[in-house]
């Protein structure tokens, strides 16, 4: 870690105005998903303190500059805004942290200090989700975008890999993260211009996810060749050569060749637990589409929920600890059960000091956190819920864990459910929940806040929200050749 360099603070103040050019230039839907992406895949890591409002940082620039566009540009999109039951645990989220520093007498000003940050970093992406992209064909252009970021990230994950994470040093002249960090397998673990390569498995995890089934259901060749997809689900799910005239070869190969590129560079990447959750990802999302049942995606939340509960009421014991790390050392190796130990072993005393604040946590401050008797911090937060457990108590976990999970269920069960899987108009949002889902079980383990997925459940909720669910069975007199009635694109 270091001090950024001129270059950094410059593009992070140029970065409003850069956004207001793109809601000029582009629709404003397509400025919205460029401006998320360009910012969160290529500014830099840093926060700049301001006296009374949230830091500023690459997404909260973004946000801002959002919402000034959507005043000059769109000032009609605002009046969408319709509150819904999907949107209660987000707002519960943002509001919590007023709550925990009431309960722990600190006053009305703290509150709204901390308020108006988990606001800015959770609420401003949800609701900008939910009113952008709270259509099909919203979430499909997100769903493209990630795949075009992913893709872009490519040749320099590559070269980090063979170098060593560099370019967020040379270029706004700060490490991210320290550099040990870096080091896996004898080998490098890439930064790029994130805060960590947990975090930068977890993106290409997410891309070659959405551009192996975006390739599977023909969208990627049809985008790739700017030709519609076909709808109609009794044929192939697959782009035929004749669908899309001449360029229906060459668009074929060219998203064959993007699906590997990216699956290489994430294998190359070297983090285990996205290759665990890549996996789970394609075998959910293959199940659902195979037997059309989403019975398996539903027991994710239920594995979640059930964890939850055991690891904060106490369940993580020393004899627990000890049989976890046997097992794993047999199924992987002794460096691997040493981290999961050292993360559990750290879970086991921060979750015994939140249970004395069990319902809006400690608040601020570092006080969630554990001291010895001579006041250092012995405590490592790796997890995210374990803070939100820590900060806002059971009141704030529930809330977060709710607005990531219930916009996935309330998409399968409301509006899109399984049946429906294997349309390409509706595969597109399928792999996005699935891939939000993936995302919240790693937020058992990690703590990387990416403001994408809080943008996908936003999106979601604005489907459920939004649209009716389509209609799965045929008439018995159908007047078009497809089965399915599905919302227009809002």
């Amino acid at each position: 870690m270091g001090q950024m360099n001129g270059f950094g603070y410059l593009v992070m103040i140029v970065w409003i105005p850069i956004v207001l050019y793109l809601f000029s230039r582009f629709p404003a839907r397509r400025a919205l998903i460029i401006s998320f992406l360009g910012a969160w895949l290529f500014l830099p890591e840093a926060k700049i303190p301001l006296s009374g409002i949230p830091d500023y940082t690459k997404m909260s620039a973004t946000c801002y500059g959002i919402f000034i566009a959507t005043l000059i540009f769109d000032p009609q999109r605002f009046k969408q805004i319709r509150l819904h039951w999907i949107d209660i645990p987000m707002l519960v989220w943002c509001f919590s942290p007023m709550a925990s520093s009431l309960a722990n007498g600190l006053g009305p000003y703290d509150g709204f200090a901390e308020t108006l940050s988990q606001t800015v970093t959770w609420g401003f992406p949800y609701w900008l989700g939910r009113l952008y992209l709270g259509s099909l064909e919203g979430l499909k252009q997100l769903a493209v975008g990630i795949v075009g970021g992913g893709l872009l990230y490519v040749p320099l994950c590559l070269f980090e890999i063979r170098m060593s994470p560099q370019l967020h040093k040379w270029i706004y002249g700060f490490y991210p993260q320290s550099f040990d960090q870096a080091l896996r397998y004898g080998g490098f673990r890439p930064f790029v211009f994130m805060q960590h390569g947990l975090m930068v498995g977890m993106w290409l995890m997410t891309a070659t996810l959405i551009a192996f089934w975006l390739w599977r259901s023909g969208t990627l060749q049809a985008t790739l060749a700017q030709r519609p997809t076909q709808s109609n689900p009794q044929k192939s799910d697959r782009v035929r050569s004749g669908k899309i005239p001449h360029q229906a070869g060459n668009a074929e190969n060219l998203a064959l060749g993007i699906v590997l590129l990216l699956g290489v560079t994430f294998v190359l990447e070297k983090s285990t637990g996205a290759y665990f959750l890549l996996l789970l990802a394609g075998l959910l999302i293959f199940s659902i589409r195979q037997w059309k049942t989403a019975l398996l995606l539903f027991l994710i939340p239920c594995i979640i929920s059930g964890y939850l509960i055991f690891a904060s009421v106490g369940g993580i014991t020393p004899q627990v600890i000890q049989q976890v790390s046997s097992a794993l050392t047999r199924v992987t190796n002794e460096d691997r059960a040493a981290s999961l130990v050292f993360r559990l072993e750290n879970e086991a005393r921060l979750s015994a000091k939140a249970r004395q604040q069990p319902w809006f946590g400690w608040g601020g401050w570092g006080r969630a956190r554990v001291y010895d008797n001579y006041g250092n911090d012995i405590s490592v937060t790796d997890s995210l819920w374990i803070i939100a457990f820590g900060n806002q108590g059971i009141v704030g976990l529930v809330s977060l864990m709710s607005a990531l999970i219930l916009p996935v269920l309330g998409f399968v069960v409301l509006r899109c459910p399984a049946q429906t899987w294997n349309h390409p108009q509706v595969l597109p949002a399928a792999v996005l929940a699935v891939a939000l889902m993936m995302y919240t079980i790693d937020c058992l383990i990690n703590a990387m806040v990416n403001p994408i997925y809080t943008l996908v459940a936003g999106g979601l909720a604005g489907i459920v929200a939004y649209t009716k669910r389509p209609d799965s069975k045929p008439n018995k007199t159908p007047r078009s050749p497809t089965p399915f009635k599905f919302p227009q694109t809002r």
